[in-house]
């Protein structure tokens, strides 16, 4: 399988490279569907000019990265277009290492459930197999191994710690960076209290500027709470299935983030591809996938008779957004219950009948 990654990702490379020396490249950098406060490339380069003068780039309300990102671009400028092509470049040579990965362990342990008769009888063409799963693997023969089970709440906690400590590492690095503080409220106060009203493909913007000012903190903490809210009880839901957990979660963090973008929707759409065994219990694959790619196509049309033909208002664009929205979370749903579905199927079996001999239908609440 190293042949098709290796062409994929020249054939990536080459469209990008190409992209980067069109006239295309600046009006992509434009487009608020691409570029938000947050990332904006305009904004970077305001806040190296700052870091030139010595002067604290988070000294005005331009630049919002952090002190690893400009002081990383302080030395890299002039290669900024190659920087972004090998951070394409290893993120996808890293997701394909890790669902390499994912799919052994996948392999072995419904092989071993398979053995051990915790399967239902009749469901053997639920059972991925590894032509499906992109893997081949070494041996024809399979060891019987034994799965390591640790309690949940104790891989909760191993992880808790993990992302605590990474926090604190990069916080401390960026103040010996910068020798102050001053980038805490510029960075993370920024995307919590969300002051920037810039049109983006979120829900936040339009809905405050349009609130009386009151009422903006409560809000804010409503909205924001949307992000952490579903995490403990998916957790809980999926313990067992740690990967499938986290392609809905990054899903609902792009969703519901103050400045989302549309690299925010690729990471969590890059693992749709994982779930390909999914498809035959999906209801509204086609409607839904016909809602995401119209409203994509009429982002930038709304966004043009909004803001130059003036033929019509804020509300057009924010309507697109609101259905796009729906949209993502309507598709993340299907999934999640495509996937509680099989699982339900593969204990139970896939032919259900009730106590008579009739056929079943499964109704998941």
């Amino acid at each position: 399988m190293a042949a098709p990654l290796v062409l994929v990702v020249l054939a990536a490379v080459t469209v990008r490279a190409a992209l980067f020396r069109s006239s295309l490249a600046a009006f992509i950098a434009e487009r608020v569907e691409v570029a938000s406060p947050l990332n904006a490339w305009k904004r970077v380069v305001e806040g190296l000019a700052l870091l030139d003068l010595g002067v604290s780039p988070y000294s005005g309300a331009v630049f919002h990265e952090t002190p690893l990102i400009i002081y990383l671009f302080h030395f890299l400028i002039e290669y900024a277009e190659l920087v972004f092509m090998i951070t394409d470049v290893l993120t996808a040579v890293a997701l394909y290492l890790a669902i390499q990965d994912f799919n052994k362990v996948v392999f072995k342990k419904q092989k071993l459930l398979i053995e051990l008769d915790k399967y239902a009888p009749d469901v053997a063409e639920l059972i991925q197999t590894p032509v499906e799963m992109h893997y081949i693997p070494l041996k024809r023969q399979f060891i019987p191994i034994k799965l390591k089970s640790k309690s949940f709440w104790l891989y909760t906690m191993q992880y808790a710690s993990l992302y605590l400590c990474s926090l604190v590492v990069i916080i401390c690095l960026s103040f010996f960076l910068l020798n102050s503080w001053d980038f805490i409220p510029s960075v993370y106060g920024f995307i919590l209290s969300v002051p920037d009203l810039t049109p983006n493909i979120g829900l936040f913007w339009y809905f405050f500027a349009e609130m009386f000012e009151h009422f903006s903190l409560f809000f804010v903490c409503v909205f924001q709470i949307n992000v952490f809210f579903y995490t403990i009880p998916l957790a809980i839901k999926l313990k067992e299935h740690p990967l499938f957990f986290m392609f809905v979660q990054i899903a609902i963090i792009s969703i519901f983030k103050s400045y989302p973008t549309v690299g925010d929707i690729a990471l969590y759409m890059a693992f749709l591809p994982v779930w390909s065994h999914l498809y035959r219990f999906l209801r509204n694959i086609f409607i839904l996938s016909c809602v995401l790619i119209f409203c994509s196509f009429l982002f930038p049309v709304l966004w043009h008779l909004w803001i130059y033909a003036g033929s019509a208002n804020s509300n057009f664009y924010y309507a697109i957004t609101l259905t796009f929205n729906i949209g993502q979370i309507l598709l993340i749903s299907d999934y999640f219950y495509a996937f509680l579905r099989r699982e339900y199927y593969l204990t139970h079996g896939l032919y259900l009948t009730r106590q008579d001999g009739t056929e079943a239908m499964l109704v998941l609440k």
